[in-house]
């Protein structure tokens, strides 16, 4: 893979950047928010590796501006910053994926394959659900209604193409919480629910199946 790593202090990014080049990985380092945003319109990297607190642009602005865009790079935050309402920005605002320093170097490199997997799975993908009514564009992460496009924060999105691009398998709350909160998730499980009624209220109420034991799909 061809890595850009967004990270100002040196004591992690050359050890972390020697060690993904050991793994076989090129690997490109930026140690600020302005060059790094600079590097990732320029370049044509299979992920982006991005630390939150960086001088000139923090890496939620370089992740906002990016997916405003529609750079379709699959980002990694990679930061101290482990609270809660930090994750859910950084995925809200873009983010594959979300790592808590200090991290183990397998974990790094198995969410690097993860996130690369998945977007190459779903990077052209054009579905359609809900008996014909729903599209959903996995390249764009656009949906459309009735012919309406309907906007979703990313995390609701998340969840709705997990759901649209498995149609007909059924999912758990902790399957679901799993896929589209990351492992690192503390809070319930039953967040899902919240986000699933958030789905049918934007769409229809039918467009997500719910069974006792077996959890939710799209038919």
């Amino acid at each position: 893979m061809r890595l850009l790593l967004v990270e100002d202090d040196p004591r992690i990014a050359l050890p972390t950047a020697r060690a993904l080049s050991d793994a076989g990985h090129e690997t490109h380092v930026e140690p600020d928010g302005v060059r790094g945003l600079a590097a990732a319109r320029c370049g044509r990297y299979d992920a982006l590796l991005l630390d939150v607190m960086l001088p000139g642009l923090d890496g939620f602005e370089v992740a906002r501006v990016l997916r405003a865009e529609d750079a379709e790079v699959p980002i990694v935050f990679l930061t101290a910053r482990g609270a809660l309402h930090d994750r859910v920005d950084g995925l809200d605002l873009g983010g594959d994926a979300y790592l808590v320093k200090p991290f183990e170097l397998p974990e790094l490199l198995a969410t690097l394959r993860a996130v690369v997997r998945r977007g190459q799975n779903v990077r052209s993908a054009r579905v359609a659900f809900g008996g014909g009514a729903g599209l959903l564009d996995a390249r764009h992460r656009q949906v459309w209604w009735q012919g309406e496009v309907v906007g979703f924060t990313a995390r609701k999105y998340a969840l709705l193409e997990v759901l649209v691009l498995s149609q007909g398998r059924w999912f758990t709350r902790e399957e679901l919480v799993a896929r589209v909160w990351g492992p690192d998730f503390g809070g319930e499980a039953r967040v899902v629910d919240v986000y699933v009624s958030y789905v049918r209220r934007k769409l229809s109420p039918s467009v997500l199946e719910s069974s006792r034991g077996l959890g939710y799909r799209v038919p």
